[in-house]
This record gives structure tokens, sequence and C-alpha cells, in this order.
């Protein structure tokens, strides 16, 4: 038979060495450095950390606190609508409310218009998953093997554009502030596009691919909360309509925790309002829809700049001054043990 022909080891050789390579890397002869930790290193580094995280934590809590913010409440103040929309027969009827306020000083700079929602809870595993990325990137897919159940299809078949039931939750109140000036009352114009993160609008989100947006969603329905269809979110600009509308992406972005407020509006720096809001009085005029009482929810409408650290939020700020006071309390703690033990030792050598 056909093969290769084995030779028995000859007497006295030696057999193959399992030894590595006598190589540096292979027998660990890599120069290494080694940090030799003395007791002037160790307490330099505690005190410097927390130097350090002492400063940055005022520098934040200095910088929030520069922020000019006021935030309302109006949940009881439209209490007759909100009786209305607890009733799902009247889901078709409008219901407004207006709500006056008072600036007593000047809002210059950037002025950012927040809705906040309180005990709305957008982190239950199955509210967060329950979308189709692959649909809202326009793509023609199955919705029925999605996690959008039970918002997926009517019964008669009819998809739900868009499906799931953080789609079919959007935040759809309109609100509107006007100024009250002498006894003439102004519009502050509001940019309701450039809102979102440019990723969002630009890569998470399309819309299916089509001669005009009716007919790329046609076969479709809007989803059963909502008042109007997908492709007629924005009536007044046609590039800010379907997946790619602002309002809806934000929503799309679910919030960790059961209060939480998202972008809706920024105010439009020109004519009288090129400064900011200027002191005075003003309204909100809202369309109320959204309804909150089921769930012991509250809504509220914020105005608020920004400056380099973000918002009024101080929780950074403070998370770097506790931080820093407890890296410093450790170097007082540790130089407590060094002279404490050097005390002893110095003891025992003199005995």
């Amino acid at each position: 038979m056909k093969g290769k022909t084995s030779f028995p080891p000859q007497e006295g050789a030696a057999p193959p060495s399992r030894c590595p390579d006598n190589s540096a890397f292979k027998q660990q002869r890599l120069p290494a450095w080694k940090p030799q930790l003395t007791i002037a290193s160790v307490l330099s580094s505690f005190f410097l950390i927390g130097a350090f995280c002492l400063t940055v934590g005022v520098c934040l809590v200095l910088s929030a606190n520069s922020v000019r913010e006021i935030q309302i409440d109006y949940s009881d103040k439209c209490s007759d609508c909100s009786k209305l929309r607890e009733n799902s027969s009247n889901w078709n009827k409008e219901c407004h409310c207006s709500v006056n306020f008072t600036l007593k000083e000047d809002i210059l700079g950037d002025v950012f218009m927040y809705y906040g929602l309180q005990n709305f809870y957008q982190n239950h595993r199955r509210y967060v998953i329950s979308r189709s990325d692959a649909q809202l990137l326009g793509r023609n897919v199955n919705i029925q093997r999605s996690y959008c159940a039970p918002f997926s299809t009517y019964r008669n078949g009819t998809p739900m554009a868009p499906c799931g039931a953080i789609a079919n939750s959007m935040f759809n109140d309109t609100i509107d502030l006007f100024y009250n000036r002498n006894s003439s009352v102004i519009r502050v114009p509001l940019l309701k596009t450039g809102n979102s993160w440019w990723t969002d609008k630009n890569v998470k989100f399309r819309n299916p691919e089509s001669y005009n947006l009716s007919s790329a969603f046609a076969g479709t329905a809007r989803p059963p909360y909502w008042q109007k269809p997908v492709y007629l979110l924005d009536e007044d600009d046609e590039r800010n309509n379907g997946y790619v509308n602002d309002d809806f992406i934000i929503w799309m972005r679910v919030s960790a925790f059961a209060t939480f407020r998202n972008l809706y509006r920024r105010v439009r720096r020109i004519q009288q309002f090129a400064e900011g809001l200027p002191a005075g009085n003003y309204t909100f005029q809202i369309s109320y829809n959204f309804p909150v009482t089921r769930f012991k929810g509250r809504k509220h409408v914020i105005l608020s700049t920004v400056v380099w650290s973000g918002g009024s939020n101080p929780f950074l700020g403070i998370a770097y001054l506790v931080s820093g006071t407890a890296a410093i309390l450790t170097g007082f703690v540790i130089t407590g043990i060094h002279l404490k033990l050097r005390k002893k030792k110095t003891y025992f050598q003199k005995q």
C-alpha cells in the first residue's frame, strides 16, 4: 500500500523542543515600566485630582446657574381640555387654551422652547423596542415581523406608518407664543426645523423614495392616536414631513427617566426679537391634544437659554464637586494614617 515511509527515531537524538523561541517578546524580556508608589506621589495625585474636580465643578455650577429659564405648568390651566381628551371618542374635536405669564427681565441670546412631561415612563423594555428601524429608513419591510405589535397593522391588514408604541404616543400639542406689546399682540417667530441631531436627520431617518410623499405612503395608515398621516405632519414645509419631521425624530429618541423635556422650537431672532425675548407680557396659545390625566402626568412649557456646558441642569457640576471633595478627604485620611504609622515606627526604633 502506497504511503509515506516513516523512519524510527535515531538512537541518541534529542526530542523536539517545546520551549518558546529565544526572542525578547516570547521570553518576556521586553522593557517595562512599573510605577513606584511612594507617599509623596500618592498624596499629590489625590490632592491634584481633587483640586481639578473642584475647579471644574465650580465652573459647571456657576455656568448652569447663569442660564435664564422659565417653566410653566399648564396641566391645570387647561383642565377643561384635559377632561375632553380623556374621552377617546372626542379625538377629532379641537380644544384650545391660553396661559399668560410675564417676563420681568429680558432673556438675551438664543432662546429655546421645550415641552416637558412628568411621570411618563419611556424606559419600559417593550416600549423602547416597539419600533421598526428599517421602516424608518424608508425601506419596504414586513412590519408584522418587527416588534411594533400591537401597533403594526389594523384589523383589515393595513400597515401603520410609522408603526410601534413610541410613534403612536408622540407628543402632539401645538404651542404658539405671543408677545403682548401695549395694545398689540405680536406672534413670536419660532423655528421648527434644525432642532434634531444631524445624524438622526440625515442617517437614521429617511422617507421612502417616490415622486411625492402621499404616493410614497400609499397603502399605509396613520397610527391610531394620530390626527393626521405622517406625510402631513408639517403642512407648511414639505421638507419637514414624513419620517424626517423634526418633532417626530426628537420624540423617537426615548428618555431614560420619567420626567424629561424635549426641544420643541427655537425663537427666530428677527425684528424686535433679534436680541432674544424682551421683558413684558406673553401668552402661550395651546392646542391641547396630548392626554396625561390617566397616568397622573403633568405637562410643562419651558423657555430657556443655553451656555457652553448645556442647560440649567447642575447635576454634572455637583458630581464633580462631590468627587473632588471625596478625593481631598481621602488624601487627608491617608496623610493622617501615614503620620501616625511613621510616629509609631520612630518610637519602636528608639526602643
